[in-house]
């Protein structure tokens, strides 16, 4: 008769018993961000019933692994963006480190409390960076980065790391690998991202996360690639007579049945882990030698949860390239929904959650309970508070921007043009403010009238490079990279652009070191941005967007380049201001405007929309007064002026930007046909309705910009026409509540002649004039 061989009850590697008391602080930490989802959907009062939310399960998979980077590995200088669903953990961890105060604890997603996911601006505690937008705040490390270096004296030095914790699942945005291959990124050593491959989206258990692939992707752009499948524990098995088997059977498992495995007791365990493959009979004979209790802890036991595993990985990150860390992790790790297909946004019974607090040494009665300060876990919440103490950012303000360089363009010029000319004025004008301009393109300097400005400042790199064209006679664009350039070019990808832009604009409250970035990009694409750079805006960045050109005015390119939604833009923008200048001193004020407003607490984003039409500037009529010039520049500013006033009016037109020589032959011929027009040049039509919005008392705004331009002494039929959707400038009629007729872009362009085009689209002249002449019948 034989005996079985006694099962192990217990497996420790050789220094496993100094993370003890880390994992004591790993537990509440998951206690922590259970409790907070629990709270918020089961025990604080929902009058109205509506689903409360948060993500347990998403919480559980990164526990592990932030509490290995906070407790152990962070430093003051590191930043670190947190995947959106576990916000939870990150306030956790801010709690037991100090800085949250326990009253905030009980307000997940309520009006006023933490945030449904990380943010600089609303949440309590510290956040190094918003993100809730799928791949956006992990690609924002990577500008973090580029932007630290740009604000610092040694443009060559890393100043901390700048991590990401990913969801594999976000891996699935394309503009995470439009930023990953943008060239300048492999000479960031100072970024690390680590990626919690759970191998779950919302809904189910992904069959092929294709791993080796995307590890293979990191590694052709020049990233360390460290992975962390297995803990100590299955490292262990693996070594013993049958690991071979075992570790074979794992790793050729699709990804549906090991989550399957993890819903499985102990005997089903058994019968299910050794398959019906050749090494079946090893592997059950392996498992033999396991009690329950280390068969169920083996099968969970994948590196995103080992602690010394984790601990490894992090100290052997190469500080002179980017490094990604693949963790595998179980989707609800240490709570009953772990590995379920559908756990993404299941919550814990009060069963569940009595039992996760008896598991983890936490009392449901007082869940905000905090460690004794003389007890072991205490003191490292202690130490890892004072080690990871940071000095408030002070403010510096920058240095002042003139509102006006005090040139007068002449001749024939065209909007885009204006603003090269402005930066390099204001280069000569104020130096002080200029220096701290950065412009940034995705390769369309030339063609967007940067050339001079890029020759002036050079283009921004770590370090001096060769331009070997310096001597090329026939070569207009000087490409003279070094660490004191102020341009910076990405590749045509615009959701970088507004990445970079985004972080360059929170330099002033990240760094303390104001900066005034610019981006400029084709006009047609600012859609495509759009969404990353309103989350840069949400996260505090403050930048002017450059537009340009834009619309059907940009005839011959036909429809797949003509704008006409991008007007817009500044009504419907939070924390954005837009202006769309007709002439090239409008574009130089606006501009200066946006400028003063960057880099200050109490400042804003701009978007500017620009033009390639020529357009006569003596049309213009600049006051040569100086107090009428300033008056005409506070209107410009404000959002529209009058351009012409006739002494008995019966219509207005009101144009925005390469609309307004089009207004002004239409009211020439209109008096010539005895119907006397005023001519209203609009700049921003999101400042007037800010405007108009706040004579209603429902915002704030300039309403004395209403009394000037559209004053109830001159009310009259009112006609809009602008290059976008006539949509934009609508609400004009309801300053005065007058008829309207509204022109402009409602279809898709066509190519042709500057006039065919805008007849196309009925916003030429004769248009304009017809629309007259039906108001006025």
């Amino acid at each position: 008769m034989t005996t079985a061989p006694a099962r192990t009850t217990a497996l420790r590697t050789s220094d496993e018993a100094s993370f003890d008391v880390l994992r004591e602080v790993q537990d509440r930490v998951l206690w922590l961000s259970s409790a907070l989802v629990h709270h918020a959907n089961r025990v604080r009062p929902n009058p109205s019933g509506l689903k409360v939310g948060g993500h347990q399960a998403s919480c559980a998979s990164m526990v592990s692994i932030m509490t290995t980077l906070w407790f152990r590995h962070l430093r003051p200088q590191d930043r670190v963006s947190v995947k959106p669903h576990a916000s939870p953990v990150l306030h956790a961890i801010n709690y037991l480190q100090g800085s949250l105060d326990a009253a905030y604890l009980p307000t997940l997603r309520a009006f006023g409390g933490l945030q449904s996911y990380p943010s600089r601006s609303k949440d309590p505690d510290p956040v190094d960076y918003s993100t809730g937008s799928v791949g956006i705040g992990a690609t924002a490390t990577i500008w973090g980065a580029i932007a630290r270096r740009y604000a610092s004296e040694d443009a060559g030095t890393a100043a901390g790391r700048q991590y990401a914790l990913v969801g594999d699942a976000e891996l699935d945005e394309g503009a995470v690998w439009e930023a990953v291959l943008d060239p300048q990124v492999a000479g960031l050593g100072e970024l690390v991202w680590i990626v919690d491959l759970n191998r779950q989206s919302l809904d189910r258990v992904v069959p092929d996360i294709a791993a080796d692939r995307l590890q293979g992707m990191f590694a052709s752009a020049g990233w360390q690639v460290l992975t962390l499948k297995y803990g100590t524990l299955l490292q262990e098995l693996f070594a013993r007579p049958g690991g071979d088997g075992l570790r074979h059977r794992i790793d050729t498992m699709t990804n549906p049945e090991y989550q399957r495995l993890l819903r499985c007791p102990a005997g089903e365990l058994r019968d299910r882990l050794p398959g019906t493959g050749p090494d079946a009979l090893t592997i059950a004979a392996l498992l033999e030698e396991l009690d329950d209790t280390v068969l169920l802890r083996a099968v969970r036991n994948l590196g995103g949860h080992d602690l010394p595993a984790l601990d490894e990985a992090l100290t052997s990150v190469d500080d002179h390239r980017p490094t990604v860390i693949f963790a595998y992790t179980v989707k609800g790790y240490g709570l009953p929904t772990q590995g379920h297909p559908q756990n993404h946004s299941s919550l814990l019974t009060e069963a569940q959650i009595d039992e996760l607090a008896a598991r983890t040494g936490a009392d449901p009665a007082d869940p905000w309970r905090a460690f004794p300060a003389d007890s072991a876990a205490g003191r490292l919440c202690a130490e890892s508070a004072a080690r990871l103490h940071r000095d408030p950012v002070g403010h510096t303000p920058p240095s002042p921007v003139p509102a006006d360089i005090g040139r007068t363009p002449t001749g024939t010029s065209t909007t885009q043009a204006a603003l090269g000319r402005t930066l390099l004025d204001l280069s000569r004008a104020a130096p002080e403010a200029a220096r701290r301009i950065v412009t940034v393109s995705p390769d369309v300097s030339s063609s967007t009238n940067l050339g001079g400005w890029v020759n002036k400042v050079g283009v921004w790199s770590p370090a001096e490079r060769v331009d070997w064209f310096h001597d090329d006679a026939e070569t207009l664009l000087h490409w003279r990279e070094k660490p004191s350039g102020q341009h910076i070019e990405l590749g045509i990808a615009e959701t970088n652009l507004v990445g970079l832009l985004g972080e360059l604009g929170a330099t002033w409250s990240r760094w303390g070191a104001p900066l005034l970035p610019i981006g400029v990009l084709y006009d047609p694409f600012v859609n495509r941005a759009l969404e990353p750079w309103s989350y840069g805006i949400y996260a505090g960045g403050q930048s002017i967007l450059v537009g340009t050109p834009s619309g059907v005015t940009l005839a011959p390119e036909g429809g797949a380049h003509q704008s006409i939604t991008t007007p817009s833009l500044g009504i419907e923008q939070p924390g954005c201001t837009t202006w769309e200048p007709a002439f090239a001193l409008d574009t130089e004020w606006a501009l200066l405007a946006a400028l003063s407003r960057l880099g200050r607490p109490d400042g804003g984003s701009a978007y500017l929309r620009l033009s390639t039409r020529p357009v006569d500037q003596s049309l213009a009529r600049v006051p040569t007064d100086p107090a009428a010039r300033e008056r005409r520049r506070r209107q410009v500013v404000a959002g529209a002026y009058p351009l012409r006033r006739t002494e008995n009016p019966r219509v207005t037109i009101a144009a925005m930007g390469a609309m307004i020589s089009e207004a002004l032959e239409a009211a020439d011929r209109l008096e010539q046909q005895g119907v006397a027009a005023d001519v209203i040049c609009v700049t921003s039509p999101g400042l007037l309705f800010q405007a108009l919005d706040a004579r209603s008392g429902h915002g704030h705004g300039d309403t004395w910009i209403l009394d000037q331009v559209l004053p109830a002494s001159r009310a009259t039929p009112l006609i809009t026409v602008l290059d976008g959707h006539p949509h934009t400038l609508a609400f004009l009629a309801s300053v005065q509540q007058v008829p309207l007729s509204t022109l402009g872009v409602t279809r898709f362009g066509q190519s042709g002649s500057l006039e065919d085009v805008y007849r196309y689209h009925g916003i030429d002249a004769d248009s304009i004039i017809g629309a007259a002449l039906d108001l006025t019948d």
